[in-house]
């Protein structure tokens, strides 16, 4: 990859930009028990996932009516628990470097609305840009979040670096035609150990 290629920043949210996965555990494990499913079953394909998927893949003895509370109970027992919610090592750094060089950036989670703008704050992260679940029609690893990130940066997705910690948001980045980034030993086109590397190598 060639940073002289790179127009456009695309960044998932938890994991990646914000350090949300206590939070995001203690919910899992919470609804799982409310819901009568092994914790660890859920954990296992929740992260960076949409609720309503997981719901769907643990729980798909569930009608749909059924389905959709579920998934909204997972997001209640998310938006009030920001105790821990912190900005992973080097965020602040690396949207300084972007804001500085004047590269657009955005951010494309599958959270909804009100949870993502809650964690961005408590992570002190205002995003010009978000893409929430509520702003698709497919969740990820469907590319069309980061695609409509692209849209809205009005930057080809063949220039955007997409930045994810979990397999299913490096599918729907590599499935949009960008460039990735993979955290937490993920392979994208650069495997990077925290978003710091990223700002030396931009």
């Amino acid at each position: 990859m060639n940073p002289r290629d790179i127009h456009a920043v695309l960044f998932d949210m938890d994991g990646t930009l914000v350090d949300s996965d206590a939070a995001v555990e203690r919910a899992w494990t919470t609804w799982a028990d409310e819901y009568g499913v092994d914790a660890a079953q859920v954990l296992a394909v929740a992260h960076g996932s949409p609720a309503a998927s997981v719901v769907a893949r643990v729980r798909p003895d569930l009608e749909l009516a059924r389905r959709a509370e579920a998934a909204l109970r997972q997001h209640e027992l998310q938006y009030d628990d920001l105790v821990d919610v912190v900005p992973t090592p080097g965020a602040h750094e690396l949207l300084a470097l972007l804001e500085r060089r004047g590269i657009p950036w955005a951010v494309v989670t599958s959270a909804d609305q009100r949870l993502a703008e809650a964690r961005l704050g408590a992570a002190g992260i205002e995003a010009k840009v978000l893409v929430t679940i509520e702003d698709v029609a497919h969740g990820k690893p469907d590319p069309e979040g980061y695609l409509r990130g692209a849209e809205l940066l009005g930057v080809r997705p063949e220039h955007c670096l997409v930045v994810e910690d979990a397999e299913v948001g490096l599918a729907a980045g590599k499935a949009a035609g960008a460039y990735t980034a993979g955290l937490k030993g993920l392979q994208g086109d650069l495997a990077l150990t925290d978003l710091h590397q990223l700002a030396a190598l931009l």
